[in-house]
Order: structure tokens, then sequence, then C-alpha cells
């Protein structure tokens, strides 16, 4: 509360010239509050005896007087608009009035020095009267008004943290989804089909139509290990226990190809715009490209135990390995040897994303003796930062759309978690696998994520905002609930 010490009241005229419209305005008395007493009040009410209004330059309308009849038209007029139209008019001109006291109540009220209320009607004339008091947004911190701007500061409401759903959206039943840590059996493609490795076949669910077609069956004495679509068409590639890759056109559920050259079953697979990499138990990646006869064009070799994870960097210039060794590799195009090489984890690292954002940002996980995720900068050659997350690491990805990445788990906690990067909050921990979420994929759109365990379920979660709206829902059918089967 301030404290405002009003004058003492003057009785006596001013000794203006009275003849002057002006001195009419500054020799009017009013009545004031005694100066021997304080008022405290946490609003300030100016007193305009003192105001020169000469600078408004504006002469008194007296009706005796010779002017113009449109000018004093637009005198009135005036005075109205800036004092109020109980300021004009009157031979003697007009008195801007300063608010008093009042016994009655009002919304302005103050408190005496002695304790007691005091009320203060409010103003009657516009004149250096503060604004109308108005409703601001709640969604407003800024200290500052709507009335004043201040460079550089945004008045725009701040948005409410984006919900995520606790519960998935859709589960699909998948009998025989192995519970294997090493292989990658779930891939969505940029047609929004999703290729689906069970036993010895492989089936596709068009998110669109639910509809679900079984692609292939690779016999009893052979089983899938990976899928992995290219990243535009109908491509699908498909590794196999016998360690070939077989190629697949998904439009015609065709086999273009089968490739050789690995001598143990082929678990990780990973395009680029020209070239398919493929993992195995072998300890070998193979580089094949689909423009040659050759089976492959080139042999990466490094790892000194099962490649479990590849994935190659949205510029296709570098590609990362991961293996059961505890290694994460680096390579170019032309390498045969890593460019880069990174031990810190002490588990399998299966868990590689890029990410979209940030050029030469990777983030990979570690196993159940890691449980870490750590992130490196391919660029320097540098580790950024590090996570424990509390359980084994088994996929990763970013998310397309906001700065964020999705994390799966096995052993102990069998969760989903969605943080924020770089501060590596919890948006979010979902639940519901009462097995390892060994497979994670990521629809065209960046909105949905699908997940797989060892419970033989696919699990869809909706965890990401679209580009233009974090409240738009995905374009696969999120609004068809239920459980139903992928074959």
């Amino acid at each position: 509360m301030s404290a405002m010490e009003t004058p003492t009241p003057s009785t006596s005229a001013s000794s203006t010239d009275p003849a002057t419209p002006v001195s009419k305005l500054l020799s009017s008395s009013y009545r004031r509050p005694s100066s021997s007493r304080t008022i405290y009040s946490d609003r300030f009410i100016p007193s305009r005896s003192s105001s020169n209004f000469a600078l408004f330059n504006l002469p008194n309308s007296n009706p005796g007087a010779s002017s113009d009849d449109s000018h004093s038209a637009y005198t009135n007029l005036l005075k109205s608009a800036l004092f109020g139209p109980e300021c004009v008019g009157g031979g003697n001109g007009f008195q801007p009035l300063t608010p008093e006291k009042s016994s009655s109540g009002g919304r302005f009220g103050s408190r005496n020095g002695d304790g007691s209320n005091l009320l203060i009607s409010p103003p009657n004339c516009n004149i250096f009267k503060y604004k109308t008091e108005t409703r601001k947004s709640l969604h407003s911190l800024s200290p500052f008004g709507y009335d004043d701007p201040l460079p550089g500061v945004s008045h725009s409401p701040v948005k409410a943290p984006r919900k995520i759903p606790r519960s998935p959206y859709k589960v699909l039943d998948a009998p025989a989804l192995q519970d294997d840590f090493y292989l990658n059996l779930v891939d969505w493609s940029s047609n929004n089909v999703l290729a689906v490795g069970l036993g010895t076949c492989v089936y596709l669910w068009h998110a669109s139509s639910s509809k679900v077609v079984k692609l292939c069956d690779l016999g009893f004495d052979d089983s899938v290990c990976s899928v992995g679509w290219a990243q535009h068409g109908t491509n699908l590639a498909v590794g196999t226990s016998n360690g070939k890759v077989q190629l697949w056109d998904a439009a015609r559920c065709k086999r273009v190809k089968t490739l050789e050259g690995h001598r143990l079953r082929v678990g990780s697979l990973a395009w680029s715009s020209s070239l398919l990499s493929s993992g195995s138990r072998d300890k070998t990646i193979l580089q094949r490209d689909l423009r040659t006869p050759d089976d492959y064009v080139s042999k990466l070799t490094g790892h000194k135990s099962e490649v479990c994870g590849l994935k190659w960097s949205y510029d296709n210039r570098e590609l990362a390995s991961g293996g059961n060794d505890n290694k994460l590799f680096v390579w170019n195009q032309h390498s045969t040897q890593p460019v880069l090489k990174y031990c810190e984890h002490t588990a399998a690292v299966k868990a590689i994303a890029w990410s979209p954002h940030l050029h030469g940002l990777l983030a990979s996980g570690g196993g159940t003796a890691d449980r870490c995720i750590r992130f490196w900068n391919t660029t320097t050659n540098s580790h950024l930062s590090c996570m424990d997350t509390g359980s084994q690491v088994c996929n990763l990805v970013w998310s397309k759309n906001v700065n964020e990445l999705v994390s799966t788990h096995g052993y102990s906690q069998n969760q989903i978690i969605v943080w924020r990067y770089p501060t590596m909050s919890k948006l979010a921990t979902l639940t519901g696998h009462t097995y390892r979420v060994l497979y994670l994929a990521i629809s065209p759109d960046g909105q949905t994520i699908v997940t797989g365990a060892g419970d033989e379920t696919l699990r869809f979660w909706n965890v990401f905002p679209s580009p233009k709206s974090q409240n738009t829902e995905s374009e696969i059918g999120a609004s068809s609930l239920g459980r139903t089967q992928i074959r």
C-alpha cells in the first residue's frame, strides 16, 4: 500500500485573470481532505487542480461568444470526448472533477490512517483516468500488460503440457512373436503398412484399413529374424535364420531377389537411399547395392560378436552399428573399418537412433548390465551425456515432429518412456506389456508408435504431436479401438 498525502484545500480563487477561458479552468476550488490526514491507497488518483488545461487549447464555448456555430459544435464535441458530457456547457465553462470522499460504497476503497475505511467514488471525467481494468488470459505469465508491449516479449498464451494417453488405443495379437533381444521383427513403411515377422511367416497390416495380408512363409527349416522397409516404395527386406536376405515387392506379394553372403542369421537390416545393410551373428555387416547383380559390394568388419543394431543417418552418409560386444561403431559410405568407435556401454547395444533435428546427434542404449541411454556427437566425435534408465534398453526412436524420443525397456520394468531432449525429463511412462518390449516402430506421420513384446501382442500408442497441432489424431485410425489378431 502506498501513502498519498493530499494538499491543503484552497478557499480563495486563483490570482489568474478570470477574463480568459483558461483562467476559469484553473480558478475552480475543490474540497479536499485535510492535510493532517494521510490516505493509504493502492490506487493512484490524480488531483486535477494543478493541471495545465491550456495545453489542450480549447476555447470556452460561451453561448454569448461570437463564434461560428460549426466551430462551437466541434469544440463542445471535443470537450465531451475529452472530459465527459457533464463537463460541457454552462456560462462559466466546465470544471474538471477530482474524485472525492464518499460515505457510500464503491469499487475503489482505501484505508485511512486510523484504520477506518475510506471509499473513493470512480472518476467522472476521462482525462487522466486510468484505463478500465480488463480481464487478461489466465495463460499469460508475463508481468507486463497487453497494453504495454515490450520488444522481444511474446504475449502468446503458454501452452498446457501435452497429455499423452497412458493406454494403447489398439492391441493386436501376434502369435509366435519371438522373445529374442537380438532380433528386429517389426517395421513401419512410408506407405503406412506394418510388417511383422511371426515364426516362419511375414504378415502385413495395412494401418488405413486394418487389413492383414500374409506376405510369405519361409518353411519349416527357416525363420524370420528381421524385417526392414526401403525408405520409399514397397520393397521389404527379410533377414532369415539361414543367413539369407530376401527382397520382396509387398504390393505384388512377390519375391524379387534372394541375397546371400552371411553364414549365420541376419538379425538387423537398414536401408539408405541406395544401399541395403545387413548385420549378422557372423559379426559382419554386408553392404548391398541392389542396382548391381552382386550379392554385396563391401563387407564391414570390426565387431567381435553378433551385430544386433543398424541405423543409417538421415543424410545417408553415416551408418551406426551396435553389437553384443558392447561396442557402438560409426561407418561412412565407403569405409570397411569403423571411423568412430564408442566403447562406454557395458552391455549389448541394440537400441540406436539418429536425431532428425540435429546433424550428427546419435543416441544408443545398452542392455541389462548397462541400462543407459548415451548421446554422441559424431561430427565432433564427443560423448555428450548419459542417462541411467534403470532397466534394459531395447529400442530407441526419435520423434520427427518435436525434439523428443521414446525408449522401450526389458528387465526389469518392461516400460515405455517418452523423453524430452536435451533435458531428458520424462513426459510419460507407459506400461501394459508383461514381457520385454523388444520391438518398436514409428508411423510415417510421426505421431504413433507400435511396440511388440514376448507377450505376443502389438500395442499402438499415440505419443507424439503432429507437425501442425499437438492435438491432431494420427491418420492410421486412432478411433478404431479394441483388440484384434494380426493373423
